[in-house]
């Protein structure tokens, strides 16, 4: 069976991802700590509690895997640049990519980037990923980082690497405020889309070994433009945020 491994398992999309994922492939777990996460969840998953910030943690981890998703990192958008993004959003992806190299397994990098990386474009633009990366706050640019290094990787070293610019990310139990303003419910971005399109990362066939992608779900009025995802991938989300 196919074997995936996903960092930041236990966060918020990682939870969600790994519900949708269980029944149909192996799963290798790992994040810093799973002391909250739901038992059922672990069971028939392989367990990696370890921080992947230090490059030495990595020695065995894509051993058998043959897709990973990369969530793991710091998501405050207000977080500063030696205390909160430099480990885990710039040595971490790093790390999985040195590792990477020397994976005999591996076919595919699917790594999670940010609205925040294109967000500074005036609230009436809807952006794509063809434009420059225009970054709204520290964070958004070391989601741009994350974009160059898996550019890097899969045109220098011949890494796959599909990357989602995820826009606002809704939990099962969440959907949108009655209050919400229209730019908000232009980046809504339900889980059941989410889930679709990761299906969509790891099955569809490139044509490039690099690809960035918009993620959010079939809002009228889109602030992100997927037609890519579209187009790229087969991506063809159902939730409207204008309808809800």
């Amino acid at each position: 069976m196919t074997t995936i491994l996903i960092t930041g398992a236990t966060g918020t999309i990682g939870t969600n991802l790994v519900k949708h994922l269980k029944n149909d492939y192996d799963l290798v777990l790992a994040d810093v700590d799973f002391s909250d996460f739901p038992e059922e969840l672990k069971q028939g998953a392989k367990i990696i509690e370890k921080d992947l910030s230090v490059l030495e943690n990595w020695d065995t981890v894509l051993d058998g895997v043959h897709y990973a998703i990369q969530l793991a990192g710091n998501p405050d958008a207000e977080a500063d640049f030696y205390d909160g993004l430099l480990d885990l959003n710039y040595m971490l992806p790093q790390n999985l990519y040195l590792a990477a190299e020397k994976a005999t397994s591996l076919k595919r990098i699917i790594f999670a980037s940010s609205i925040h990386a294109s967000d500074a474009y005036p609230k009436n633009v809807q952006v794509k990923t063809a434009e420059p990366a225009r970054p709204d706050d520290l964070y958004g640019v070391s989601k741009v980082f994350l974009e160059g290094l898996a550019s890097y990787y899969a045109y220098k070293k011949g890494i796959a690497s599909i990357g989602i610019r995820i826009g606002d990310y809704k939990s099962p139990d969440e959907s949108v405020d009655p209050e919400a303003d229209f730019y908000s419910r232009g980046t809504f971005f339900s889980y059941k889309d989410m889930n679709h399109l990761v299906d969509c990362c790891l099955q569809a066939a490139l044509d490039e070994p690099y690809l960035l992608v918009n993620g959010i779900s079939n809002n009228s009025f889109p602030r992100l433009d997927i037609d890519q995802a579209r187009v790229k991938l087969g991506y063809q989300p159902t939730v409207n945020a204008f309808e809800l």
